[in-house]
C-alpha cells in the first residue's frame, strides 16, 4: 500500500514514516504542497495523509484541486486545526478522515487500517468493468481470465488515464507527461498505443472527442 505523507515538520514526518514502514506500508514524504502535487502526478498512491498548514499549497487547497480535476485518492487530514468549521470544511472538500494533533501513532494506524478495509486499498488490481481488471504489478489487462501484458509505454499511458479519469486528455498532455525525459513522439505514435489499448478495453472505457483528446471512464 503506497502512502504519500504531506507534513512540513521534518521530525514528525520522519517519525510517522518510520512507524508506517514498520507496518509494511510504502511511504513517501513531501514537505510542501506543490512538491506533493508533483509526486501525485508521477506516481500512483493508495492514500494521502495531509497536514493543512504547509508552505505554498496548503492541504485544503491540494485536496480541493485534486477533486476538481477528478483525481480521487482517499485522504486523511492530520492537523492542529480543531474547530468544527475546520472539520466541516475538510469533509466538504472530500477527505475520508480527520485526526487532530497531537495524536498517538496507534490511532493513525487504526484509522488507516479502517480505510484500507473499507475501500480495499493497496490492491494491485483495479476493477475496470465486471470482466476487465488491470494489474499494476505485472502491467497487464486481465479480460475473461486471460492476461494481456502491455508494453511499458502502453502501461504508462493507461495508468495516466486511470489517474486522470473523467476528464479529456490531449495528445500534447500525454506526450509531456509520459515521455517527459525522452524524445518527443509523433502524435501518430501515441495514437497507435491508444488504439492498442482500445482493442482490449473497448470504446466505452476510452472515449475520444475530435480536436479535444481522450477520456477514460470507469
Amino acid at each position: 500500500m503506497k502512502i504519500l505523507l504531506l507534513e512540513d515538520d521534518m521530525i514528525l514526518s520522519e517519525v510517522i514514516q518510520e512507524y508506517l514502514i514498520e507496518l509494511d506500508f510504502d511511504v513517501d514524504i513531501a514537505y510542501e504542497g506543490y512538491e506533493a502535487l508533483d509526486m501525485i502526478s508521477n506516481k500512483r498512491y493508495d492514500l494521502l495523509i495531509l497536514d493543512v498548514g504547509v508552505p505554498n499549497l496548503n492541504g485544503f487547497e491540494l485536496l480541493e484541486y485534486l477533486k476538481d480535476v477528478n483525481i480521487n485518492i482517499p485522504a486523511i487530514y492530520i492537523t492542529s486545526l480543531n474547530t468544527a468549521k475546520d472539520i466541516e470544511k475538510a469533509f466538504n472538500i472530500g477527505c475520508d478522515d480527520y485526526i487532530k494533533k497531537p495524536f498517538e501513532l496507534k490511532e493513525l494506524e487504526v484509522r488507516i487500517n479502517h480505510l484500507k478495509k473499507r475501500l480495499n486499498l493497496g490492491s494491485d488490481r483495479l476493477k475496470l468493468t465486471n470482466n476487465i481488471l488491470y494489474d499494476f504489478t505485472i502491467k497487464a489487462i486481465i479480460k475473461e481470465n486471460k492476461e494481456y501484458h502491455l508494453s511499458p509505454k502502453e502501461a504508462l499511458i493507461l495508468e495516466y488515464f486511470i489517474k486522470n479519469q473523467k476528464r479529456f486528455i490531449s495528445l500534447e498532455e500525454l506526450s509531456s507527461n509520459v515521455w517527459s525525459l525522452e524524445n518527443t513522439p509523433t502524435y501518430a505514435t501515441i495514437r497507435t498505443y491508444i488504439k492498442n489499448l482500445r482493442k482490449l478495453l473497448g470504446k466505452e472505457l476510452l472515449v475520444t472527442r475530435k480536436g479535444v483528446g481522450y477520456k477514460f471512464e470507469i
